[in-house]
């Protein structure tokens, strides 16, 4: 057997991306439910996740917020596992995955692919409102915090942090 084969053999498989499509808006809004409501307990308390999730689930005004995103969907046996959204090529707007995929490599596939897009149409930075349970995921990839932010929420108060990465400028021409 090969390298490929041993160190495949107890992997998920790899996630496909495409780009979201309108159908795709309930799947997307049940993976941010859930990614908020069983990933974020160390950081929020139960009170807090029920008015992010409430408003993250709310499909109508997830596609209000996404019209004029670049939205990249990954997937596994055809079904969305993860997405990611870029706002005016230089904001990550949203990313979350399905709670059974977290750990698996989906969310840095997802990001890992808009950062390269973003910088092939020009983005010298990025930047991000990183939740709590999102820092270290965010810190590990080159973001550094600028700013402690709160907002509320259905009447509930939340804390993120701005943080931001500098993008390398590309090598050479890009064909």
């Amino acid at each position: 057997m090969g390298a490929e084969a041993v160190s495949g053999a107890n992997r998920p498989p790899a996630a496909a991306l495409r780009p979201a499509l309108p159908g795709d808006l309930p799947v997307l809004a049940a993976i941010a439910e859930a990614a908020i409501l069983e990933l974020t307990g160390e950081d929020y308390d139960s009170d807090q996740q029920e008015a992010w999730a409430a408003a993250a689930s709310d499909v109508e005004a997830l596609a209000a917020r996404l019209k004029d995103h670049l939205t990249l969907v990954a997937t596994r046996d055809g079904e969305p596992v993860g997405f990611i959204a870029l706002a005016d090529n230089k904001l990550v707007d949203m990313l979350y995955v399905r709670p059974d995929v977290a750990g698996e490599g989906v969310g840095a596939l997802l990001y890992d692919a808009i950062e390269r897009l973003a910088g092939a149409r020009g983005a010298k930075s990025l930047t991000v409102d990183a939740s709590d349970t999102a820092l270290d995921f965010f810190s590990k990839r080159g973001f550094q915090p600028k700013q402690r932010n709160t907002l509320s929420l259905g009447g509930v108060w939340l804390a993120n942090t701005t943080m931001e990465k500098l993008l390398a400028a590309p090598e050479g021409p890009v064909h």
